[in-house]
């Protein structure tokens, strides 16, 4: 992947991103659909490392366990970081369609609005996230 720079909404704070993501999804759990008050979060886990903040303020605080940050000006959710795992969930809705290139649906068990797309739908998490690979079909 080449570096990509993308911006909040009032585009005053800036993420930078260095290296490809390491897995792209739709997430549909209680604390996602809380956070961004939508049906489910499109979210591009990348290395922590690989995901810097310039310009603008930003605001971080704590839902239940997992540090998310914004702008602290427009309230663009920018990154959700989850504790232990070196990664930082950047929002789906900040990049470009050619880079979000979601690959699956998680916690799906949880979901309020059913998305028939193809894509596989875990019941909780594939196998590689600690969860057990059971599908849902919609």
């Amino acid at each position: 992947m080449q570096p990509t720079t993308v911006d909040c909404r009032c585009g005053k704070a800036r993420l930078h991103l260095s290296e490809a993501p390491v897995a792209q999804f739709h997430c549909h759990c209680e604390d996602c659909r809380a956070v961004t008050g939508g049906a489910y979060a499109p979210l591009a886990l990348f290395p922590a490392g690989g995901v810097t903040v310039s310009g603008g303020d930003t605001a971080t605080w704590t839902y239940r366990t997992t540090p998310r940050t914004r702008c602290a000006h427009c309230g663009t959710l920018l990154f959700g970081e989850p504790p232990g795992m070196g990664v930082r969930g950047v929002s789906g809705f900040l990049l470009p369609a050619e880079l979000f290139k979601p690959a699956f649906h998680i916690h799906c068990q949880r979901a309020v609005a059913p998305v028939k797309d193809g894509l596989p739908h875990f019941k909780d998490m594939p196998a590689a996230f600690g969860g057990c690979d059971e599908v849902i079909g919609w």
